[in-house]
């Protein structure tokens, strides 16, 4: 994710990071290209005049717009939606930890507890990220609860499974008041459903379909417009293919770019930041003093 204060309007056209150039510059140079050698030619190839108007462009660009922005608006929602289920996972595992301190006795388990909160956020990071989460996860649990799990094909729900059969011990040992199990249970199944939500997301991208459509249409209409501004303005149609055509571009680019919020891209959220935050706090719950600083942007981008 990029963190930065809002620059001044005119270094705002001049930043680099963050921006989907990058990602698009070989497509705006090849259109530019092709709209320098159309205003070269007068809009003929192989001394065949292609006549166009500007009338087709006009029709199509406005749907077009539209349905771009409505992509976005939906690429968004996943992002927003990815970030309110990250939110909900940090609420959760301060909740965990607080009534696991509170409302349980003395016991080795509840410390488990609060520490398998930790490896369950860690380990769902790795999961929406197809990463190793060895080195994240095992200083949070038992070598032993290690080798038994890390095995299975969904850690963070096996890291559930094994609290609900804590706090099924902490009741049969009395430790704990049968009338609270509930709401600690009821923390349990919430950060489950986190971890469900946060796969749904993962596992259901948007239509291929309906992606293809508009990246085919933006990049005809981007290609086409040289042919139908030429003979209205000239040598200015290089300018504007280039200005249209970043606009569209850029707009199919960024709702690639944010519709999958759980990787590691400049536009993705900052899932290390958000487990960080979660260990600094169940470790302060258990009273540790030597807590790792929180993570900050390095050159404007959190991970």
């Amino acid at each position: 994710m990029i963190v930065r204060d809002r620059p001044s309007p005119l270094r705002l056209f001049l930043i680099m990071r963050g921006s989907v150039l990058p990602n698009i510059w070989k497509s705006l140079l090849g259109t530019t290209l092709l709209a320098v050698l159309v205003t070269w030619s007068h809009g003929a190839i192989w001394g065949h005049k292609f006549t166009i108007g500007t009338i087709p462009f006009t029709l199509i660009g406005l749907p077009l717009a539209i349905f771009l922005g409505f992509r976005n608006n939906a690429a968004y929602d996943r992002y927003w939606e990815g970030r309110k289920q990250w939110g909900e996972l940090v609420l959760r595992s301060r909740n965990l930890a607080r009534q696991c301190l509170t409302l349980v006795d003395e016991s080795p388990l509840r410390i488990r507890m609060i520490r398998r909160g930790i490896a369950v956020a860690h380990a769902l990071r790795h999961r929406l990220r197809g990463s190793d989460p060895a080195r994240d996860v095992m200083p949070w649990v038992e070598p032993d609860e290690w080798e038994r799990l890390h095995q299975l094909p969904n850690l963070p729900y096996a890291l559930m499974l094994a609290m609900g059969e804590d706090l099924s011990v902490l009741r049969h040992e009395g430790r704990i008041d049968p009338c609270i199990v509930p709401a600690i249970d009821g923390n349990l199944s919430a950060i489950t459903g986190v971890a469900a939500s946060c796969e749904r997301i993962r596992s259901t991208p948007t239509p291929f379909s309906y992606t293809l459509l508009l990246h085919r249409t933006a990049y005809l209409y981007c290609w086409l417009l040289p042919f139908g501004l030429v003979d209205a303005i000239g040598d200015l149609t290089p300018a504007v293919t280039l200005l249209v055509a970043y606009t569209f571009f850029g707009l199919d680019a960024l709702g690639d770019e944010i519709e999958e919020p759980f990787g590691t891209s400049d536009h993705d959220l900052p899932l290390e930041a958000m487990c960080r935050t979660i260990e600094i706090d169940l470790r302060m719950a258990l009273g540790d003093t030597d807590l790792p600083p929180p993570l900050l942007p390095v050159d404007y981008r959190l991970n």
